[in-house]
């Protein structure tokens, strides 16, 4: 190697670690929105950062907004984050992931918790999202029907589900529809019990009883999942079988529940965040679809209500709560 190559190496190696120093000395601020408090996801979320070498107070900072279930809030809050210079928003659920997208079409955004991407306006496709946003679909709509047949196995002679949903969140109109079309396959009415805050679960449980519902389905929504506790105590207090989406619902003491693990696709959505702070563009990241569900049954529940769980839930169980 003569003089000249030597000093060009020098320099590139030079160069090299100069950039691998500043990279490594960079602090990312990433947006989290989300439109409740009070749920396990950003725990898990951060746990999956730093499980990738990511610590808040030394490579990472974060702005926390949670907007109380308001969307022009949630808008609000999106904007603010963008006039921050984020390097990256986290968006938890259809609201709070059509708000980050509305605010900016070039900082990259990780949304969880979504039914429906390409409906919701946040992808163009699932394979090639192709704009600033991706993530991880719940794909709730598609398991109307399980859900559907899941309750059927469980309350004899099931005639009439009440639907619990929140109005506002997009997702769960989608969801609604695909439960009424499953319904009238099975020749079984459906009741659609809107609520929008705490005060109205409580005029919903006794409206779902007059209309003589005898099962519920609790559809997929943040604030929904937040009032666990007081959903599944008034269900067991209005003696309505319940299904839910989420296995935290049964947890809290309520009776059946088949989907996708929030845990596991907040741990994903760190994956998702990781990849593109190391320069991967959201356009080539494919939306993800859980590719495991499940089936979490509440034997206590279940004996309050009067009912004998068949073995062939049992069987299928990936948790059973006694």
């Amino acid at each position: 190697m003569n003089r000249r190559d030597t000093v060009v190496a020098l320099f590139a190696l030079c160069a090299s670690r100069a950039s691998f120093a500043q990279q490594t000395g960079k602090v990312w601020r990433i947006g989290y929105l989300a439109g409740i408090e009070g749920s396990r996801a950003p725990d898990a979320f951060f746990d999956g950062l730093r499980e990738r070498g990511y610590v808040e107070g030394t490579n990472i900072t974060v702005e926390h907004r949670f907007a109380a279930r308001d969307v022009p809030k949630l808008e609000a809050f999106a904007a603010e984050l963008v006039s921050l210079n984020v390097d990256l928003i986290v968006a938890l659920a259809t609201p709070a992931a059509q708000a980050a997208r509305k605010a900016s079409r070039t900082i990259p955004v990780v949304f969880w918790g979504v039914v429906d991407p390409i409906g919701a306006g946040l992808v163009v496709s699932l394979a090639r999202p192709g704009g600033n946003a991706t993530g991880l679909s719940l794909v709730s709509s598609e398991l109307a029907g399980k859900r559907i047949e899941l309750l059927r196995e469980l309350v004899p002679n099931l005639s009439r589900v009440a639907i619990l949903l929140n109005p506002t969140n997009a997702s769960n109109v989608l969801q609604l529809r695909e439960a009424e079309a499953a319904s009238r396959k099975w020749g079984i009415d459906v009741q659609a019990l809107e609520v929008r805050a705490p005060d109205d679960l409580e005029r919903a449980f006794p409206a779902a009883v007059q209309n003589r519902a005898n099962a519920l389905i609790v559809l997929d929504d943040p604030f929904l999942v937040v009032q666990r506790k007081k959903v599944s105590a008034l269900a067991s207090g209005n003696r309505l079988p319940a299904m839910y989406g989420f296995g935290e619902n049964v947890e809290a003491g309520g009776l059946i529940a088949y989907g996708p693990s929030i845990t596991d696709q907040v741990r994903r959505a760190a994956a998702y965040a990781d990849r593109i702070l190391k320069g991967t563009a959201p356009a080539d990241l494919p939306v993800e679809q859980p590719m495991r569900f499940e089936l979490t049954i509440n034997l206590k529940a279940a004996k309050a209500l009067g009912l004998k769980v068949p073995q062939s839930i049992l069987l299928r169980s990936d948790r059973v709560i006694e």
